[in-house]
């Protein structure tokens, strides 16, 4: 079941984003988070009127999605980027598909022009998942971060949706 996150749903959230911390290249941090860090991010993205979404399986979530700003400034308005994570066992079970399907609807029904997704270039498995909504390579920052010993790669990769049909420069 998908459904917007609450804050009860914080420490499973947690869970799933430190391991990605700690395990993966899916994060470009080093660092665990702790739940007050998770507590503000939750405030701040509904204060603001970003999704937070969360798939539950039992009863328990097992990955959840959002989406923000892609840049500051106001000329960026209708772009936005998301994440998507997945608890480890949980993966190769078509969760993260569901969640990005999820995003790329809300991002089309709030009438943004561009979903942006930053991802590790060695990460096949989502730059495939992406590909497959119909995500397009749209460049890659060499030696973009230096975790486990090495350096990483972060492709981007971007949809097109219909965006707004009047933009302003608000």
């Amino acid at each position: 079941m998908i459904r917007q996150a609450t804050s009860e749903d914080l420490l499973d959230i947690l869970k799933i984003y430190n391991d990605a911390i700690l395990h993966t290249t899916a994060v470009y941090a080093y660092e665990p988070q702790t739940l007050e860090n998770r507590q503000a991010w939750y405030e701040q993205k509904m204060q603001e009127g970003y999704p937070i979404l969360v798939c539950e399986q039992d009863h328990r979530v097992v990955g959840f999605a959002t989406f923000g700003p892609f840049r500051a400034w106001p000329a960026y308005q209708y772009s936005i980027e998301h994440s998507v994570y997945v608890e480890a066992a949980s993966r190769k079970q078509g969760i993260g598909t569901a969640l990005v399907k999820e995003i790329i609807a809300i991002a089309k029904e709030r009438e943004y022009m561009t979903l942006i997704a930053g991802i590790d270039a060695d990460n096949e498995k989502s730059i495939a998942m992406h590909k497959n909504f119909g995500f397009v390579h749209s460049g890659t920052i060499r030696k973009a971060g230096f975790k486990f010993n090495k350096w990483l790669d972060l492709a981007f990769y971007q949809l097109e949706l219909n965006g707004p049909k009047n933009p302003t420069e608000k």
